[in-house]
């Protein structure tokens, strides 16, 4: 009765899509290197210098992920870290390719869980060439030397050899097959809080994202997509932009107009002086309240058992039952740095700027929509301003190789703030339909239904099977709590308005929600502190229960607080970390509501950097904080309503509170937690409300009419 989920099936799922068992520990690559160079791997190279660079298998928008994995490497290296150097991956899914996906993406928070052994089996390997290329020097024993700062050491002799004097002779050692890998208690750069490594380029400026991008003779091209999607574009009247200043082509594809000048602003101005006729579509009548309407008609049909246990039907109707409905909205990215790309088309190939979650995928899919074979495409990597999810559509690669076509020069296409909110790929809408019944103080049956788009069939079909979304039901299924009698569904149902994908946090950002919001409604049903009713239920996670216990005894749990003033909990286990969150808030008379202070207990394995876990968690709070807080894209006849920031609120630095991390111990693997922070949000803040005002918020963004008693909850 319960569907393969999380990193199970989706390896299971990377094998059916081709998948190569051995992909990134094929040592042996078939690279011409240069004279004196080491490349024992896809990963490492080491020069006649001694300057060591590292090639990132996934990309770096800063989460800190180019550090956390030359750590990593390092670390089993035994490389001096100060000359480690960090370089992109080229696209190629047979020596990048995402362990848990059999692809090369970087998502689903998990590049450190994924490449943790391939990477450490990498950094030992070349270890132990060097190691024997150095004792091969001396016609010593191998099991007597020893490898540090990226040197090797007799010390029976005193003698020594840099890394970059054995780099041409560890080049024709047999690589081993079994590289034995340091114990947790050696490591001395793994779990140290370093510095990172793309700091100082983003402090001093000299990081090159793929906006900042100049090939030589570039144009620039300013853009307007279909306002409906699905529509057309029936006519354009051009004749004011062709007479601006630095206007060079206006650009009409089926749904894109765009217009090219010699720098943004002529291209933009060029836009602006357009009269465009569109063709709305079939999708021109259809707005927010049709979509909730046809998504609450669905959430009342029976939907696909992702996970069954005892007899939920039959305990429900014995015990203290409470039933309630969740829902959450659609959501945009809105990264710092909108949609991008330069692009250059020619008659041999199309060469690309981007900076992209999914590097073989906008490679493959340009090369499709040119009619070009995927290697007369090349794809240069940047580093990422903003990615969460939104960066792994290829949509704006291919939208822009589409206008460079037609353009004789290299292209820079850059969405406007505008474009890029009305025009993304939205975090789905989603209901929950929860039933529970309470028996001698516990749950004794639990029924959750998910209803909602499913993400997972469009952007990785091989994982989307039995009609359940792995990533839908991903924190419900996998409940951390003892239910004897629980049944989680899955029902799909997608907008059709607009596309819907991956929004930092995923499934659990909605799952976490309507479990922890439902679980403490139950807590006060059962008249429980809601602490104290979970860590009943959390023997089977034990490291779980030992983050709740901390995050209420460093948050003051019970302490004293003002009037209107309250603390909510929220504890989940999402990317393989176990965590708890306590969110201190208040409301005034008028609905409005202050942060007053946050509290997060980490246990997520062995920390490869504190400072980066630290402040993913903090960033995730604030990501979270401001979607729970303001979060909502609104469709009104095809269109979507928010534009800018003044629709689209973030949360502003002085309304965000104190945040303590406090991390827990632990030699277990590593989890993920770039968007782990992200998921108790909307759930502790709700629980705290209602602790706060006794009114109880079941969707988000949180309702200030309901809270200043202007309307029902």
């Amino acid at each position: 009765m319960r569907a393969a989920l999380s990193r199970r099936s989706l390896l299971k799922a990377g094998a059916a899509g081709g998948l190569a068992a051995g992909f990134l520990l094929g040592f042996r690559l078939p690279l011409a290197r240069a004279a004196g160079e080491f490349e024992p791997n896809a990963f490492i190279r080491i020069a006649g210098d001694g300057g060591i660079t590292l090639i990132m298998p996934q990309v770096e928008m800063g989460q800190g992920t180019y550090t956390s994995i030359s750590m990593i490497l390092a670390e089993e290296l035994d490389a001096d870290f100060a000359r480690v150097a960090v370089e992109h991956a080229p696209p190629s899914d047979k020596l990048y390719g995402n362990p848990f996906f059999g692809i090369q993406v970087t998502g689903n928070s998990n590049s450190i869980r994924a490449f943790w052994d391939p990477l450490r089996k990498a950094g030992a390997t070349a270890r132990a060439m060097l190691v024997a290329a150095a004792a091969q020097e001396w016609k010593v024993d191998p099991a007597t030397c020893r490898a540090a700062a990226s040197q090797v050491f007799h010390d029976a002799s005193g003698r020594n050899l840099a890394y970059g004097v054995l780099a041409d002779i560890a080049g024709s050692i047999t690589p081993p097959t079994d590289a034995p890998l340091k114990a947790v208690k050696d490591f001395t750069l793994i779990g140290k809080p370093l510095k990172r490594l793309d700091t100082p380029g983003k402090v001093n400026g000299s990081v090159v994202y793929g906006i900042d991008e100049l090939p030589a003779g570039v144009k620039f091209a300013a853009l307007t997509l279909s306002p409906v999607q699905g529509g057309k574009v029936v006519k354009v009247d051009d004749s004011k932009a062709k007479g601006l200043p630095g206007v060079r082509q206006v650009i009409v594809l089926d749904d894109v107009v765009a217009v090219v000048g010699d720098h943004t602003w002529a291209a933009k101005q060029g836009l602006a002086a357009l009269d465009i006729a569109w063709d709305d579509g079939p999708n021109a009548a259809i707005g927010s309240a049709e979509v909730w309407a046809a998504l609450r008609a669905a959430s009342t049909q029976k939907g696909a058992v992702a996970k069954a246990e005892g007899d939920a039907d039959k305990a429900l109707g014995d015990g203290d039952r409470l039933d309630a409905d969740y829902e959450m909205p659609f959501l945009a990215h809105a990264a710092m740095e909108p949609m991008n790309c330069v692009a250059h088309v020619t008659a041999d190939g199309c060469e690309l700027w981007i900076g992209t979650q999914v590097m073989t995928r906008v490679q493959s899919e340009v090369a499709k929509a040119l009619g070009l074979p995927p290697e007369k495409v090349i794809v240069h990597q940047h580093l990422l301003g903003g990615g969460f999810g939104r960066r792994l559509e290829p949509d704006m690669a291919i939208i822009s190789a589409r206008i460079a076509q037609k353009v004789d020069s290299p292209l820079k296409v850059i969405w406007s703030r505008e474009e890029d909110i009305r025009h993304d790929v939205y975090r789905p809408v989603y209901r929950d339909v929860m039933s529970a019944s309470l028996k001698d103080g516990r749950i004794n049956a639990w029924t959750h239904r998910v209803t909602g788009s499913a993400v997972i069939a469009r952007w990785f079909p091989p994982a989307y099977s039995k009609d359940i979304d792995i990533d839908g039901v991903d924190s419900a299924a996998d409940i951390p709590y003892g239910i004897p009698n629980l049944r989680v569904e899955f029902v799909r149902k997608e907008p059709g308005v607009v596309t819907t994908g991956f929004w930092r946090g995923v499934g659990p950002n909605n799952n976490v929600f309507a479990v922890e919001s439902f679980i403490d409604e139950l807590a006060h049903k059962a008249g429980k502190d809601p602490v104290a009713f979970r860590i009943a239920m959390l023997d089977k996670t034990p490291r779980l229960k030992a983050a709740v216990q901390m995050a209420a005894e460093k948050s003051g749990w019970g302490g004293a607080l003002p009037p209107r003033a309250g603390r909510g909990i929220a504890a989940q286990v999402s990317f393989g970390s176990f965590i708890a969150t306590v969110i201190e808030a208040e409301a005034d008379a008028d609905g409005e509501v202050k942060l007053r202070r946050i509290v997060s207990a980490v246990d997520t394995g062995i920390p490869v950097n504190p400072d980066t876990i630290v402040a993913q968690i903090q960033g995730g709070l604030v990501f979270g904080l401001t979607a729970a807080l303001f979060g909502e894209i609104t469709i009104d006849k095809g269109r979507v309503q928010q534009s800018n920031f003044h629709d689209y609120r973030m949360l502003r630095i002085n309304e965000v509170p104190a945040i303590e991390v406090h991390l827990i111990e632990s030699g277990e693997r590593p989890g993920g937690i770039g968007e782990a922070g992200v998921n108790p949000c909307a759930p502790a803040l709700a629980n705290a409300l209602f602790a706060a005002t006794g009114i109880r918020l079941r969707r988000m963004p949180i309702d200030r009419d309901a809270l200043a008693g202007r309307k029902p909850a």
